[in-house]
């Protein structure tokens, strides 16, 4: 006869099934192609958001960078006139 485990087994079987194909519906209605264009849009935003930010961060970037060598290429025109100051004095 049959086994109790088998009707079960047979069941969760079933109610897969039939619970696979009420998601393919759910899935693939107005509603859903709805929510999916909304999410894609809200994505494509925080994209765009985000490569605003980058963008900034790297000008930013640049500038320090650009900043950072002037005052190297001070600092070392300063060292040049004090190294010739030093060596007029000693000679």
């Amino acid at each position: 006869m049959w086994d109790l485990s088998k009707l079960k087994n047979t069941g969760i079987f079933i109610g897969g099934i039939l619970f696979g194909t009420a998601g393919v519906k759910v899935l693939s209605s107005k509603d859903a192609k709805k929510v999916y264009t909304n999410c894609t849009a809200a994505v494509l935003r925080a994209k765009e958001c985000v490569m605003k930010t980058a963008t900034t961060v790297q000008e930013n970037a640049e500038d320090i960078l650009a900043e950072a060598k002037q005052i190297n290429e001070e600092r070392a025109a300063k060292e040049v006139v004090l190294e010739d100051a030093l060596q007029e004095t000693e000679a």
